[in-house]
């Protein structure tokens, strides 16, 4: 059997010279490499009672929805502003060249239930970061936070500090 990494491709200069993009595409589209994603990052977290699963637009949605699944567990979107019908919380955060916002409903997160973030990626944690106050402004706890990929050289964990984080790989550059 092929170890997660080895299903993730890997595309050197892109979108940038010296960048080594992370393709998380090639994991999507076989079968086994999904499973093995869903279920690295599900034993990941095994140990952590959570009551919620939350996860961002879009690609949080993918790995974060069966996880919630599998636990029978609620799953909660957040998305770009702008795309949500209903009452909303926002938090706005640094990109590299500006900034972005990202809501929740606001009746998404009851006060003290524990919730578990799941994403893709963490590389500056700007995003985990902005997740994580628009889950505490609801009045919810934070338990963790786990990832497919973290991209270590980017120092996206010290952003987050003081937050459980797990990752199924770790890179250590960009």
């Amino acid at each position: 059997m092929k170890k997660l990494e080895e299903y993730v491709r890997t595309i050197p200069d892109f979108p940038e010279p010296g960048i080594m993009f992370r393709d998380v595409t090639s994991v999507l589209q076989d079968a086994d490499g999904l499973n093995l994603a869903i279920n690295t990052m599900q034993d990941l977290v095994k140990d952590l009672e959570f009551d919620v699963v939350v996860g961002a637009e879009s690609r949080g949605f993918i790995f974060g929805t069966p996880i919630a699944y599998n636990l029978h567990k609620p799953f909660v979107l957040i998305r770009k502003k702008g795309k949500l019908p209903c009452e909303t919380v926002s938090q706005e955060y640094d990109l590299e060249y500006g900034t972005a916002t990202i809501e929740m409903h606001k009746d998404s997160i009851k006060p003290g239930q524990k919730v578990l973030i799941v994403d893709d990626l963490i590389a500056t944690g700007g995003t985990t970061e902005a997740m994580i106050k628009l889950v505490e402004r609801l009045g919810g706890e934070v338990v963790g936070v786990v990832v497919l990929m973290e991209l270590a050289g980017l120092n996206g964990r010290d952003k987050i500090a003081g937050y459980r984080l797990d990752s199924a790989i770790v890179y250590p550059g960009k």
